[in-house]
């Protein structure tokens, strides 16, 4: 091999190499290195158009291409990208005959046919695509059963498409292709996650380079609340496709479901700067910067969405949620003309009702406002899994488990670190009030809302071969067990944390039935229960379109039966841990701010400090609903709102009397 040969060899390796490892810039400086002694190398023009166009410069990369092709018109390749430069540019018309050039010059190019299809179909010439597609899978077998298999999938032909995917593998045990569509089937009609995951982890293994694996392990991992692991999935997928704005948008949802939301906007943002048309997107970014506290650019993404989609329900609602905002009135008439036109989706119009709600309560309007949260929550329960009598037969189970003989047996085995505050409730009863009060003492860091307690108890047992899982299996567990839980949830705590603060708080409301347990592997944690006048509870609840879980929300009675199982999961951790937990009534708080901060502090054995009464003026990411109404000083306008709506609330009155009863009576008169 001569000199020149081999120089020309060794730059084209290297310039693949950086490709390869998605470092663009640096292949192409290394193609005009070598192009400024040597011109005329198609070749090298070649991979400089390849990563002109990873860069997104695709009027460069034609530019360059044309140029090749006069130097090298025969070329197929060059044929090919300059059609996907032209595509880039949605110039697909162009973009047609530099494919069937292509094709014609070399028939077996793997991807050219589908290019071709793929800009048919973009200029509306259905059959010709149909062709160009039959064409693409015609020249291979395993291809053609996986786009089967696909195509019985979007069908809803779960079952057959699976079993052609596993055909495929049992063809080919390393098709990557296979091992998705499989892991997709099972997620999504078998909910087998534990396989799903499982496959796709082996696709990424076997093809490192598999975008579309990492992207849908990154979004399987979201649904199994995986968050930190999602993270790195997309972290991956915008790696080898920094081009991909839904995986940039994965990531965002990723870092925001992790509490990390100044990182979810910074990617939000990078998927945006790709395309910022989509509303889906572009509400997720908003909520993020509400997290951040920045309203109104949250207002101002929450409108792209809508101006980009008309009928973008969650995009109203998100507004609404805002619950300091105030919809302008030709806004209002808008979502009411939507919601008449017949138009919406199911979801969009779920989202509309609940923000009309919002719009209407803001207009004193209570008729309507209750109309529109009513209709709201029916069409949502429909939507939603919640069954009422297994919730109670957990709750019973538990209760037997933990007796006060257990707990006492036990007390002091677990992990001894004093760190964890636990903040437990029902949603919309004054957590986010009591956490950002502790978040403003110097050393409390508040850390939102945890999934990490729920996930140890659901491992508990896991694997016996009994079958016994928790709570049954934890009287069984040995005090090196209870300590070994206790130090994961330590450890599991500190991805959470951002600063070295003694104690933090864990904001999760449905932790509550978890207390029991939450005191055998942590004996020396805190924990506080948020209280409210049941009405004002539930009420806050019903008006609230979550975004996840809390599925006893959407029905009246399903509200009612959850806040007596609540309350006497409460009560009897009262009864077998004595002075253990503190309650903190809303109406309390709110009315004796300085006496409840004290109370709080004292439980959590923190000296007092003013900032706690001044919280509205802690700066810090809050993802709750809550989270504008914590930034303002306390106020007391919200006592009693249930009052408004008296006459629907007739099925509480008759469920939750005895407990309205025992309140102090200051929750009791609120609103009075």
């Amino acid at each position: 091999m001569n000199q020149a040969a081999s120089e020309k060899d060794l730059n084209i390796h290297r310039a693949l190499d950086y490709l390869r490892k998605d470092r663009p810039l640096r292949a192409e400086e290394a193609c005009r290195d070598y192009l400024n002694k040597h011109p005329g190398c198609v070749d090298h023009i070649r991979l400089l158009g390849l990563a002109l166009m990873k860069q997104g410069r695709a009027e460069e990369a034609e530019k360059q291409l044309r140029f090749g092709l006069t130097l090298e018109p025969e070329f197929p390749q060059l044929h090919e990208d300059l059609g996907s430069a032209l595509a880039m540019q949605s110039r697909f018309e162009e973009a047609v005959p530099a494919f069937e050039k292509a094709i014609r010059l070399q028939p077996a190019l793997p991807l050219a046919q589908r290019k071709l299809g793929e800009a048919l179909a973009a200029t509306g010439r259905g059959q010709a695509a149909d062709e160009a597609f039959r064409d693409y899978v015609d020249r291979d077998p395993e291809r053609a059963a996986i786009i089967e298999g696909a195509t019985l999938q979007r069908d809803g032909k779960h079952d057959e498409a699976i079993d052609i995917f596993r055909g495929v593998l049992k063809a080919n045990p390393n098709s990557v292709n296979a091992m998705r569509y499989l892991a997709i089937s099972l997620w999504q009609h078998e909910k087998n996650l534990e396989d799903a995951e499982a496959l796709l982890r082996r696709a990424t293994q076997q093809a490192a380079d598999f975008t579309g694996a990492w992207f849908s392990l990154g979004a399987l991992l979201m649904e199994m609340n995986k968050y930190l692991e999602a993270i790195s999935a997309y972290e991956k997928a915008t790696m080898l496709d920094p081009d991909n704005g839904e995986a940039w948008a994965g990531l965002g949802g990723a870092f925001g479901r992790a509490m990390y939301p100044e990182k979810a906007v910074q990617a939000f943002e990078r998927s945006l700067s790709i395309n910022d048309a989509v509303p889906g997107v572009l509400s997720a970014y908003a909520w993020e910067l509400k997290t951040v506290g920045d309203q109104a650019a949250a207002l101002d993404a929450y409108r792209r969405a809508i101006k980009v989609k008309p009928g973008f329900g969650p995009a109203y609602w998100s507004m609404a949620n805002l619950k300091v905002f105030r919809f302008e009135d030709e806004e209002v008439d808008e979502m009411l003309r939507q919601v008449d036109s017949g138009e919406l989706s199911d979801v969009e119009d779920i989202h509309m009702r609940f923000a009309l709600g919002k719009a209407m309560e803001d207009r004193k309007d209570y008729e309507q406002a209750w109309h529109f949260y009513h209709t709201g929550n029916e069409r949502q329960r429909m939507t939603v899994d919640h069954e009422p009598l297994e919730f109670e037969k957990r709750q019973t189970a538990i209760k037997k488990v933990f007796e006060r003989s257990l707990l006492k047996e036990r007390e002091g085995a677990g992990y001894e670190a004093p760190d964890p505050i636990f903040i437990v409730g029902l949603p919309r009863s004054g957590s986010t009030l009591v956490e950002q009060i502790l978040a403003s003492h110097s050393q409390v860091e508040g850390t939102s809302e945890l999934p990490i307690l729920g996930r140890i108890t659901e491992s508990i047992g896991r694997y016996r071969t009994d079958g016994t899982r928790y709570p049954e299996a934890v009287p069984e567990l040995r005090d090196k067990d209870l300590r070994a839980y206790g130090k994961q949830y330590i450890e599991e705590s500190r991805r959470h944390r951002s600063t070295d603060k003694a104690f933090f708080t864990d904001k999760l409301p449905n932790n509550f039935p978890m207390l029991g347990f939450a005191n055998l592997i942590l004996p020396n944690a805190k924990f506080i229960n948020t209280r409210r006048h049941p009405f004002d509870s539930c009420l806050g609840a019903y008006k609230q379109l979550f975004g996840h879980g809390q599925n006893f929300t959407y029905d009246m009675i399903d509200l009612a039966h959850y806040y007596q199982q609540y309350d006497a999961m409460m009560k009897h951790w009262h009864a077998v841990l004595p002075g253990r937990v503190l309650d903190v009534h809303y109406e309390e708080t709110v009315t004796d701010l300085e006496g409840q901060v004290r109370r709080i502090l004292d439980h959590c054995g923190l000296p007092f400090e003013e900032n706690c009464l001044k919280f509205y003026e802690t700066e810090r990411a809050v993802k709750t609903a809550s989270s504008e109404q914590v930034r303002q000083p306390i106020y007391t306008s919200a006592l009693g709102k249930w009052r408004r709506y008296e006459k629907h609330l007739g099925i509480w009155s008759e469920q939750l009397a005895y407990i309205i009863d025992e309140l102090p009576e200051v929750s009791r008169n609120a609103g009075l």
